[in-house]
Order: structure tokens, then sequence, then C-alpha cells
């Protein structure tokens, strides 16, 4: 399968809209590039634990599916985006604001 990928703002303006029809409330937290930036999800559940989400390219199957790379203390989430913006200035982060921890990535057209 060819990866189709949309520019990152294109994306990002999109994800936003379908969360906020989901009554999902969501924040740009860092911009990164309109075209090539790379973007990476955090989930607030409120409870000051929050899931951080990073797309990475699966060669075993030709896709780029979302995956929850790290999970637990709100602050520790914060800190690990803050390193890796502090190496990719390209990067967007938003910020998803979820108690069951909901973020439609797992949905069809988020892929």
């Amino acid at each position: 399968m060819a990866d189709a990928r949309l520019a990152a703002g294109v994306w990002v303006s999109a994800y936003l809209t379908r969360l906020g029809l989901a009554n999902i409330p969501a924040y740009v937290v860092a911009r990164g590039d309109d075209v090539a930036g790379a973007v990476m999800v955090k989930c607030a559940l409120l409870d000051g634990t929050a899931r951080l989400y990073l797309r990475e390219w699966d060669f075993e199957t030709d896709t780029r599916p979302w995956r929850m790379t790290a999970e637990g203390p709100e602050r520790e989430i914060d800190e690990a985006i803050r390193r890796q913006r502090g190496y990719d200035n390209d990067l967007w982060v938003i910020e998803v604001e979820s108690r069951e921890g909901r973020t439609l990535l797992d949905e069809d057209g988020l892929a």
C-alpha cells in the first residue's frame, strides 16, 4: 500500500475538526512544519495521567499506524514531549482531554 500522506497542517486541521464534532476538547500545544512535520498526540486523562501517541512506519505491513509510546504521570509525558521538541522543531503536538482516553486515532480516516 502506498503512503498517501496529507500535509501535516491539513491533517491536524481535519483531526481537530473531527474531535470537535465528537465534543472532545483538543488543542495545538506546539505547531510544527505545515508540510512535513510529524505529529504527536497527548491524551490527558484529567486524573494526573496521560498517554502519548505517535505514528511510526511499520515495515512489515507498509503502513503508519498510531502507537501509544508512553503512559504515566502527565508531568513525565510533558517532559518526554519537551525532549522530543528539543531536537525536532518541525513536530506538531496536539493535546486531547478525555477521561475515557478517547482520541479517535483508531477510527477510519485518521490512519
